[in-house]
């Protein structure tokens, strides 16, 4: 099929943008490969894949550690990024920006350290919509404490049951921390982060935010955000992968105890006992994602010169026609909200008796690539009675011709099936 052209916002450069993606030039099964699946993880543009090779070429070396030209030179490379990350994400100062491998990892590290002193009769909250990333290390603090884990129903049209919540106390006087994702990976959700923040933080408890599907595809600003730790990854926002980054407010940050022990975390060793670093070293236990740091700075030079607001406008209309185009296939649940308000760029489906591994395989064929699966959140398939769904997600650089080559190629499945 040969890809419309695009449909979107004028002075959006679609085409001009695709460009910059190597990858996006491919071909599946002799037609032009139509990737929608960003939510899983984002091409790179050849900035930032030039950044790698350029950094192992010319400047690698450990930060922090080597008193010569090359180190010094890595490590001003790698505390640039940190900067650059602090400027994008609207940190108060750089050294709220620690490093990790993943959103996972930052995730789990906040659990094991903000969470040390949590005692039974302590609750943790949490949703329902969440990824496992943002489940399974608080189940592991609550196993550990003996705290009980709480949660966040949804509405029938996929939002957070607010109204439940408020009616059963689920944040009250034992409530120690909350924990909540920006954006749903499934539902595509856009939740009010600042709300539940200020209602949490009104009982002295601590909210925890995976803006992993948020921070890629809007601006985000961590003061008006109202969270006090923040967890993030670099590989959905055109970055590398095997960097991720925790967030949080310096005075936080300050009172947590380390997470993993090594060299640079560390202030003065004796083996009688240690003394730790400050935030951020504090938090990044031996040699850290040098060459993916600084491949996510120029991953932000990046989505900053495009333009945060320009890549979020865009976002909303890809979506918007997604999310149309889909509503035209006889049988097909939208799972999540069907109009754009208040909603991200993952839209998940089911096909009833087509299961979504079939799904991608057949879309495969027809050269669109979705993923089928319960996409690392299976208490949220459950609740929507369903054992797994398929999600289509698009980004800064899909266009309305694959949204079209995707609603094309499910006609097909269909009728492959279904015989109609």
């Amino acid at each position: 099929m040969t890809l419309a052209a695009d449909k979107t916002s004028a002075g959006y450069d679609v085409a001009a943008l695709r460009a910059d993606f190597p990858i996006l030039r491919r071909e599946v099964n002799g037609k032009p490969i139509v990737y929608l699946d960003s939510a899983n993880t984002s091409q790179k543009p050849q900035v930032v894949i030039d950044a790698l090779t350029e950094h192992y070429t010319h400047h690698n070396a450990n930060v922090a550690r080597a008193m010569h030209l090359l180190g010094a030179e890595a490590t001003e490379a790698f505390e640039g990024a940190r900067q650059k990350l602090a400027t994008f994400v609207g940190a108060a100062r750089p050294e709220e920006i620690v490093f990790t491998k993943n959103a996972s990892e930052a995730l789990n590290l906040t659990a094991h350290t903000l969470g040390a002193d949590l005692k039974p009769g302590d609750e943790i909250v949490t949703t329902v919509m969440e990824h496992h990333s943002n489940i399974v290390p608080w189940q592991m603090l609550a196993e550990r404490t003996g705290a009980t884990l709480r949660w966040f129903d949804i509405t029938e049209d996929g939002r957070l049951d607010l109204a439940a919540a408020e009616r059963d106390g689920l944040i009250n006087e034992k409530t120690r921390i909350v924990t909540l994702t920006l954006v749903s990976n499934v539902l595509g959700t856009i939740n009010p982060v600042r709300q539940i923040a200020d209602q949490a933080h009104a009982v002295g408890a601590k909210v925890v935010v995976d803006a992993s599907q948020g921070v890629p595809q809007m601006p985000v600003d961590m003061a008006a955000l109202g969270a006090d730790l923040v967890a993030f990854t670099g590989h959905k926002m055109v970055g590398p992968t095997g960097v991720g980054v925790l967030w949080g407010n310096y005075d936080v940050l300050a009172a947590l105890p380390p997470f993993l022990g090594g060299g640079e975390m560390i202030e003065i060793v004796r083996m009688t006992g240690s003394t730790y670093a400050k935030p951020p070293h504090r938090f990044e236990a031996g040699t850290p994602p040098i060459a993916q740091a600084i491949g996510l700075g120029v991953a932000v030079d990046y989505l900053t010169g495009v333009g945060m607001e320009a890549i979020a406008q865009h976002e909303r209309e890809i979506t918007a026609y997604l999310l149309q185009g889909l509503q035209t296939i006889d049988g097909l649940r939208i799972l999540g909200p069907t109009e754009v308000v208040d909603r991200g760029g993952a839209v998940s489906f089911d096909l009833g008796d087509i299961h979504p591994h079939d799904v991608s395989q057949m879309l495969d064929a027809k050269g669109v690539a979705v993923r089928g699966g319960h996409h690392c959140a299976r208490p949220l398939h459950e609740r929507l009675g369903i054992q797994s769904s398929t999600r289509a997600s698009g980004y800064l650089y899909t266009t309305t011709g694959e949204v079209d080559a995707l609603i094309d190629a499910l006609g097909y499945t269909i009728k492959f099936f279904r015989g109609k």
